[in-house]
């Protein structure tokens, strides 16, 4: 038995080096650090550790043991969360939903404002507890009823019921405001990542709800808003910088959407665009509508390429402003709450923020804007992980909350 117990640890740690090795082999063939990143190296290590865990997740999925979005699941599920004696924490299900509600301990002479909180990865990763030491902080700082929403992941759930879960989250809760002592004229809506995309396109929905309280604001942080021009600047700057890459962007974006890979070049190229699907929306959606300082010297791609009739057909659902919320009417989005928008230099949908802004500001929307020279997605998850966290994580999450705390 020993013996075995023996060749058995030997092979987990080659089987844990090897994926090591290939993780490193894998970063410095494929990834780009710019320079305006601090810390280059300790991004490298932890991009590196990202891979190694991604590798891990292929080799359990290979051998039929597990999916790799289940094996990081796995692990996100060890992670221990920090307990804070000034706030009340509770779990709960919203139906079938897993809510985790936040309340500062302190007592308060009136109703608190609240923040309902859609957390990012990729719909696929992210968690209550992995977001739950960021929710307690903002929380805290914000002196706020906080809202976690958990909802479901692949490869179980797809569009569209991973976003109804956090619709029909939030509508349960700004029904019952009264229950958690919110104040319903001081609710905001917030997210990073695909999460603050969810919370864009709720927002809209959520628009003319006469039964509902009105949202006060919505914070996106590096959202994911639209899914059609792929080749905007920060699409080509940045698709081999950390952690969002071109690949894992597209793979997570195919397994949401359930779209065969053998589409990914028409998708990249925009060939199942139709020519007048294009004239419609290139006025919200051209590279022209980035500011010039995004933009580098040299002959942008032609965009979108000669139009593939099989690939709008089994893409087509690309074009639905549910899944790109940055298509909404103009009558809609004038009627959409202030807007605070947080964009990373280094990031790949960095340009969806900015062409967002954009079309807020020409219907009226009250606008902040937080651009990050040194950021990079998936930043904010950082803030309090030292020694990995970066400058950058504080900067978004301080900006954040002194938003917040400004209008409430």
């Amino acid at each position: 038995m020993v013996g075995l117990g023996l060749v058995l640890l030997a092979t987990l740690c080659s089987v844990l080096l090897g994926a090591f090795v290939w993780a490193v082999s894998e970063h410095f063939l494929t990834t780009d650090v710019p320079l305006t990143l601090g810390q280059p190296a300790k991004l490298r290590l932890l991009h590196c550790l990202f891979l190694s865990m991604v590798t891990l997740g292929n080799i359990t999925e290979k051998l039929g043991i597990c999916s790799m979005p289940r094996f990081i699941q796995f692990l996100q599920d060890t992670l221990r969360i920090k307990k804070d004696h000034r706030l009340v924490v509770t779990n709960l299900h919203f139906v079938t939903i897993p809510v985790r509600l936040f309340q500062p301990m302190a007592a308060s002479p009136s109703p608190r404002c609240g923040i309902i909180f859609f957390h990012g990865g990729a719909s696929g990763c992210g968690s209550l507890d992995v977001y739950h030491n960021l929710c307690s902080f903002l929380s805290l700082e914000t002196d706020s009823v906080l809202l976690s929403v958990g909802y479901c992941k692949l490869l179980d759930h797809h569009d569209p019921v991973i976003f109804r879960n956090c619709l029909n989250a939030s509508i349960h809760f700004l029904k019952a405001l009264e229950t958690y002592r919110v104040d319903p004229s001081r609710v905001v809506i917030c997210g990073d990542s695909v999460g603050s995309g969810y919370g864009a396109l709720i927002s809209q929905v959520l628009v003319g709800r006469s039964d509902l309280p009105r949202i006060r604001a919505q914070v996106l942080i590096y959202p994911v808003l639209q899914v059609i021009n792929l080749q905007l600047p920060s699409y080509q700057q940045n698709q081999n910088v950390p952690f969002l890459t071109q690949k894992l962007m597209l793979t997570c974006l195919f397994r949401y959407l359930i779209v065969d890979f053998s589409w990914r070049d028409a998708v990249l190229s925009g060939a199942f665009i139709p020519l007048e699907v294009w004239k419609k929306y290139s006025k919200w959606l051209s590279r022209d509508n980035s500011p010039k300082r995004f933009q580098r010297p040299g002959c942008p791609p032609v965009f979108p390429a000669p139009f593939n009739e099989d690939a709008y057909l089994e893409n087509q659902h690309f074009l639905d402003v549910e899944i790109s919320p940055l298509l909404r009417d103009d009558e809609t989005l004038a009627q959409l709450p202030e807007a605070f928008l947080v964009s990373c230099e280094n990031d790949i949908l960095r340009d969806d923020t900015l062409l967002y802004k954009k079309r807020l500001e020409d219907q009226g929307v009250p606008v902040t804007w937080y651009h990050v020279e040194d950021g990079f997605h998936g930043a904010l998850i950082l803030f309090d992980k030292q020694p990995f966290s970066f400058p950058c994580s504080l900067k978004i999450m301080n900006a954040v909350t002194t938003y917040i705390r400004g209008i409430l």
